[in-house]
């Protein structure tokens, strides 16, 4: 009876453990996303990287289209800004984000000159990566503009490939938001253990 107890006990702190530490990490993770949208870019940087997300088709998905309208308010109020559009074609997609976006900023009024397309990436880190490739060697510092959520990650990888950052934040669709929020939170964890 004393052995079956003590199993119980034992188990009731593993439980009780487990519970704190996965309390302890979405406080954390939850912080760390608050703190990423805290620097605010000013039009300082000549550059800025808007990361592609879901096209339906041709398409920009909800949460593209809050990142190109959040890319296009910053770009109207600074004119010298040239974007990296990043994002390649998934196998559900009819063209490449890169060019999905494209086509949206242009036929809102944004200059077809202000545009680099990087359209190979297939993930976060690979639209820093492949983006930074586009960067005239001079260029340590750009503006990142993509999802609320999403910036502090994108940052945390810009900083690990040599670039000093500064954030246009996209809206999070509401719909998705409790979704995209706890999976970004798993992808916090691992960037910050694997760096990327």
């Amino acid at each position: 009876m004393k052995k079956k107890n003590a199993g119980k006990k034992i188990i009731m702190i593993v439980i009780i453990i487990v519970v704190i530490c996965v309390i302890s990490l979405w406080m954390l993770t939850g912080k760390w996303i608050k703190d990423g949208i805290k620097i605010e870019a000013d039009g300082t940087n000549e550059y800025a990287i808007i990361l592609g997300a879901k096209v339906n088709g041709d398409t920009p998905s909800l949460s593209l289209r809050y990142r190109l309208d959040a890319a296009l308010d910053y770009g109207n109020k600074y004119s010298h800004v040239l974007f990296i559009l990043s994002g390649g074609q998934g196998p559900d997609e009819n063209t490449t984000e890169a060019e999905a976006m494209k086509r949206f900023l242009v036929a809102n009024g944004i200059g077809e000159e202000r545009l680099i397309l990087e359209t190979k990436s297939t993930s976060t880190y690979e639209n820093i990566l492949l983006s930074k490739e586009l960067l005239p060697e001079k260029i340590t510092s750009v503006t990142i503009i993509t999802s609320d959520y999403h910036i502090a990650r994108t940052k945390f990888i810009a900083r690990k490939l040599g670039l000093d950052t500064d954030s246009v934040a996209g809206k999070t669709p509401g719909v998705v938001e409790l979704k995209l929020n706890t999976r970004e939170r798993l992808a916090l964890i691992k960037t910050y253990i694997v760096g990327k």
